[in-house]
């Protein structure tokens, strides 16, 4: 995991290694035969390979590591400023939600996102769901010219959906809205036909330390100059996952469209069908007319237009979510509304089989 960040964050330890105790042998045993350091500065505390680990690791699988760490790379040649840091503390927080919700990310793990020289994509339906990192993308040549300067760390690709995904931290993300429009564009334009039969939808995922940042990004008027994160239209669909236990269920659960219809069946139940008449995003009606959103993919546009529907037209809402995004849910929605929570423990029982 160190290798494909080119730090990793001492404080996201504890999500890769779950038992404190061992992970400090791990750690010690790792420094006491030299195959990392700590490099600690700007209050960011970090580790890092060191020459024999990189050495190590290359002779062992040059398949896997090679790109990571060969040539002046941002994972192989790692610059000092904080900035950057961050940028790769970030990488590895999104790299270990991708990794626990069994999305392969290593490139040996993975067909090739396109054939060498060729616009041909050579992934199948059934290598889904697959990540692929930025760096990757912008080896597809000339054309990524115009999206070098994106935030995004990457696509996810589905059976139904790409997702470009970004991991704001617990800070709002530097954001500049026409290199976004054009990621869109260009997944559009270079997934059409192959893999999908047509341009993919393309959805935006952001990714953040925790549930408080939703908040932060669901009321951000993008700062004063512009220029942080702010819902546009860059995507039409943009879902907030927080980098936890629960939202390695939730990515696992919007890489599977199955399982997203059967919990929209079981959500429905006891409802009546939504009503294409009325101008307000929903998915379902109650016997008594009030408008229903199944909120629980966090889809913060989706959202913000309920929310805006709710005090424009006047309708009465009821919104279904995850219970732990609730609080964030209700301090952003208010009381205007009814609000019916899903067991997030009985959810990984029943639709993930985990256990509790």
């Amino acid at each position: 995991m160190t290798a494909l960040s080119g730090e990793f964050p001492a404080d996201q330890l504890s999500r890769l290694i779950p038992s404190q105790a061992y992970a400090e042998k791990v750690i010690t045993q790792l420094k006491a035969e030299k195959l990392i350091r700590i490099h600690c500065r700007d209050k960011l505390r970090g580790y890092r390979l060191t020459k024999k680990s990189k050495e190590m690791l290359l002779q062992d699988n040059p398949a896997r590591f090679a790109f990571y760490l060969t040539g002046n790379t941002e994972t192989n040649q790692i610059r000092s400023e904080p900035a950057r840091r961050i940028r790769l503390h970030q990488k590895s927080e999104a790299y270990i939600t991708l990794y626990h919700a069994g999305i392969p990310i290593y490139p040996d793990a993975k067909p090739a996102l396109f054939s060498s020289g060729s616009s041909i994509s050579v992934v199948n339906m059934q290598n889904f769901p697959l990540f692929y990192s930025s760096r990757e993308i912008k080896q597809l040549g000339p054309d990524t010219t115009k999206i070098r300067n994106s935030r995004s760390i990457g696509i996810l690709l589905t059976e139904k959906r790409a997702y470009v995904l970004y991991n704001t931290g617990c800070a709002l993300l530097k954001w500049e809205y026409r290199t976004e429009i054009r990621v869109n564009a260009f997944l559009q334009y270079y997934l059409r036909g192959n893999p999908y039969h047509c341009p993919p939808e393309v959805r935006g995922i952001m990714l953040g330390r925790n549930m408080d940042t939703a908040l932060r990004l669901l009321t951000s008027t993008g700062g004063y100059k512009k220029s942080l994160f702010m819902l546009d239209t860059s995507y039409g669909h943009f879902h907030y996952i927080p980098n936890t236990l629960e939202g390695e269920a939730l990515l696992k659960l919007l890489c599977d469209t199955k399982m997203q219809q059967k919990l929209n069946r079981l959500l429905g139940s006891d409802l009546l069908s939504s009503n294409e008449q009325l101008t307000i995003e929903h998915d379902a009606m109650t016997s008594n007319g009030d408008v229903v959103l199944f909120a629980y993919d966090f889809d913060m546009i989706r959202i913000n237009k309920f929310n805006t529907a709710l005090k424009l037209f006047g309708y009465h809402g009821v919104l279904i979510a995850f219970d732990f995004q609730m609080p964030v849910l209700k301090e952003y929605l208010g009381t205007g509304l009814q609000y019916s929570s899903i067991d997030f423990q009985k959810f990984r029982r029943g639709f993930l089989h985990e256990p509790p």
